[in-house]
């Protein structure tokens, strides 16, 4: 620990306050008080320039009491927070007092903790009101309040921001807040929707320091309350599947849940394990948490070894790092052309140096100089050739492994590709860089428009362009109207016939915002320098690196083929662009031609046509459906007058081929109906190889101790299948049908050893 006196004179401030002060020997101890006690401790030297006896008092200057932290190293090498190396000093030490000014507010306002200050202790005063619960009564129920009003503050900032509730990174944090919040506060007793109730109150206090808080209001609420709507429908089917594993590991008298069965509700279901630690507890089981997080990093780390392999990217960066030391950056051309003459840095095959490249083999190139567009801001790399003497590359993939080094995938096509070939010539495909740039543009077109029709506060959250084609991810929680789509394909078909200017510029990050520049959120940028892309002036406005056309007109046109959901609060939008775009309204065309032609209309009336030819089929299917169950139904009354009699109890087993579970159930019922006495009925249907089981007993065989569940249990474990039920009526499946006969020949065995 640094010595005393230096924290003192580091850290003293004017008199703010004091809490818990005790005595330690020749120190004063002074703690933070916290959910589960002091959350930070420092000793303070009791010195004369404190008073002969070393008291303190209200007149006293106090010592602000929470963590310093010394920032003085730079470090290289992470491996994990505890294993790096140290690369040397910072060229501006520091030291971070922690000093916000919500703790001030804490100490000056004379509360206990900075849950209770004026700007959160609002929401727990609503949750009070909800859940009918007291803050301060329990500690479990404290604990909820506090997760409650610093969670949905966080949520409310975090959507605020940007942020869209996801399953990865920023998105997932966002996730975890909003559905704890929600959950603590149905432990607490409160089952509506909760979230409309309490982040009002949060963003009218902080609001009124923050005030695009109020400004984008309506999309904040749209995404967390759409996400709470979703969690709750989670919620209820999740705890269903928890409630069955549970119940089977009771039965097997165990005591513990698998990690493959968290996993699955994690995976499957967005349960947070935190969440199905509590509910397994809550019916005295534990949970295997080792296998839970050993899953979740294999899931991890296959995600990441498919996204490397599909960018030819290697998880060890040393060997680029290597390169990029020894060469420097990579003189990237791609705005001011498509050809360079180029010299080979170095030459890469899995993952390692080579010398040489047969006819076929696949490497990695890093070039002195390139105009190739490496993959980035949602554009595809460029695709191309490099010429050598000799022989020629098709260039696969262009990327980034490390920022500055830009790195060729490439196939040898002719000749024999050598480490310290001279005179390669790079080129792109003029074809491809054209489609690219109608796709980039599109893409900014299409997101202007969006923000035209449904307001400032559809906001693109990720995007994709190749040549010909454009997705483009937004922040909304309800699926467009189709009116909604036509007005967004009609309002960027409007920026192209206007032949809109595109430009761009580079200025600092800072200016670019000032200039209402729209940057991507989650993106990494240079405050010192970014390029600023502007369709139409202030129309259309963001941040880009891409590659774009100069006027909007030559894009060529905008096809949205679809819009959908891509998640909890996140829809997507798709189109064509340029040629490919006129292709596709080409081949649109053509199936209306022949759907014409078939019907026999006009296209203007050819959606009426089928419509009418829907209704039609649809009444005829509903005859069809009506007349075959009266048919199988005509043969209750035959198989009732041929059932078995097994110890007094009437017994029906029969097979019914190329019947699905429905007409099964139907059937039973009905021969279970026209039995006079008491009777048990089972049919088994067969159907694409799947085997459907139905066991139906009448109240007079249930007194005599027959029960449809064992008789469906002890078909389907022969059968290769399960299923159960009720004592009346039960229902099962399988697969083997082969020996569905053996196991239909045992129902009257079984219904004999019951009823004898």
């Amino acid at each position: 620990m640094p010595d005393p006196t230096d924290i003192l004179r580091l850290a003293v401030y004017p008199p703010i306050g004091i809490a818990r002060l005790g005595k330690s020997e020749n120190y004063w101890s002074m703690g933070v008080p916290g959910p589960g006690g002091p959350c930070s401790e420092i000793l303070i030297d009791r010195g004369p320039a404190y008073g002969a006896d070393g008291d303190f008092s209200a007149e006293d200057r106090y010592l602000e009491f929470w963590n310093l932290v010394f920032m003085q190293d730079e470090l290289s090498a992470v491996r994990s927070k505890e294993d790096f190396d140290i690369s040397g000093s910072l060229p501006k030490k520091n030291i971070d007092t922690g000093m916000g000014l919500e703790r001030v507010a804490f100490m000056t306002q004379g509360v206990e903790n900075m849950y209770e200050i004026d700007v959160m202790f609002p929401v727990i005063e609503r949750a009070m009101e909800l859940s009918g619960r007291k803050y301060g009564a329990d500690h479990d129920d404290d604990v909820r309040f506090r997760v409650v009003a610093d969670h949905v503050r966080s949520s409310m900032m975090l959507i605020g921001d940007g942020v869209t509730p996801g399953n990865e990174g920023r998105g997932y944090v966002l996730r975890r807040l909003l559905r704890r919040a929600v959950r603590s506060m149905r432990l607490l007793g409160y089952e509506d929707p909760s979230l409309p109730e309490l982040m009002p109150i949060s963003r009218d206090k902080m609001g009124e320091t923050y005030l695009d808080l109020v400004r984008d209001w309506d999309r904040i609420a749209r995404v967390a309350y759409g996400e709470e709507d979703t969690f709750r429908k989670t919620l209820q089917a999740g705890t269903q599947i928890f409630d069955l594993a549970a119940s089977d590991v009771k039965k097997s008298g165990a005591t513990t849940l698998a990690g493959e069965q968290a996993f699955a509700l994690h995976d499957t279901y967005g349960f947070p394990i935190d969440l199905t630690l509590e509910m397994a507890a809550e019916q005295g089981l534990v949970v295997d948490e080792p296998g839970f997080r050993a899953l979740m990093a294999e899931q991890r780390d296959r995600a990441k070894a498919d996204a490397r392999s599909k960018k030819g990217q290697h998880e060890d960066t040393t060997i680029y790092r290597g390169i990029l030391d020894a060469h420097g950056p990579t003189e990237w051309l791609a705005y001011e052309t498509l050809q360079t003459e180029s010299r080979p840095l170095a030459l890469l095959s899995a993952g390692g140096a080579t010398k040489v490249l047969g006819e076929g083999e696949i490497g990695e190139l890093v070039l002195d100089r390139t105009p190739f567009y490496a993959e980035s801001g949602g554009q595809a790399a460029d695709a191309g050739v490099i010429d050598f003497d000799g022989g020629r590359l098709e260039v696969l993939d262009v990327q980034r492994p490390i920022k500055g080094l830009v790195v060729h995938q490439v196939r040898v096509t002719e000749g024999e590709l050598t480490a310290d070939a001279a005179g390669l010539l790079a080129k792109v495909d003029p074809g491809w860089r054209i489609g690219a740039r109608q796709a980039h543009s599109g893409t900014h077109v299409v997101h202007a428009a969006l923000r035209q029709v449904l307001g400032p506060s559809a906001l693109q959250s990720g995007s994709f362009n190749r040549p010909g084609y454009l997705r483009l991810d937004f922040g909304w929680t309800q699926a467009l109207r189709p009116e909604q789509v036509r007005e967004i394909e009609h309002v960027s078909q409007q920026a192209l016939r206007s032949d809109l200017p595109v430009a761009w510029d580079y200025m600092t990050l800072e200016q670019a915002r000032d200039w209402g520049a729209i940057a991507l959120f989650g993106e990494t940028y240079d405050n010192s320098k970014v390029r600023v892309v502007e369709i139409g002036g202030p129309w259309s406005r963001e941040l880009c690196g891409g590659t774009h056309v100069e006027h909007s007109s030559q894009i060529g046109t905008i096809v949205v083929t679809g819009e959908a959901s891509v998640g909890s609060g996140s829809r997507r939008i798709e189109a064509f662009t340029g040629i490919e775009g006129f292709d596709y309204l080409s081949r649109e065309r053509d199936v209306v031609g022949q759907l014409t032609t078939l019907l026999k209309t006009r296209p203007d009336d050819l959606v009426g046509r089928v419509t009418d030819l829907v209704d039609r089929l649809k009444s005829v299917e509903k005859e069809v459906e009506k007349a075959r169950v009266t048919q199988l139904l005509a043969g209750g009354v035959s198989l009732a007058a041929q059932a078995t009699d097994v110890n007094g109890i009437a017994v029906v087993a029969y097979r019914v081929d190329g019947a699905g579970g429905g007409d099964v159930r139907t059937l039973a019922l009905d021969v279970r109906s026209k039995l006079d006495r008491a009777g048990a009925v089972v049919i088994a249907g067969v159907q694409d190889g799947k085997i459907a089981v139905v066991a139906a007993v009448n109240d007079a065989a249930r007194e005599r101790g027959v029960s449809a569940n064992e008789l469906v249990r002890a078909i389907g474990s022969m059968i290769g299948g399960k299923g159960g039920g009720k004592d009346d009526v039960a229902q099962g499946g399988g697969s083997d049908a082969t020996r569905l006969d053996e196991a239909l020949a045992l129902v009257s065995t079984e219904i004999a050893r019951t009823a004898g």
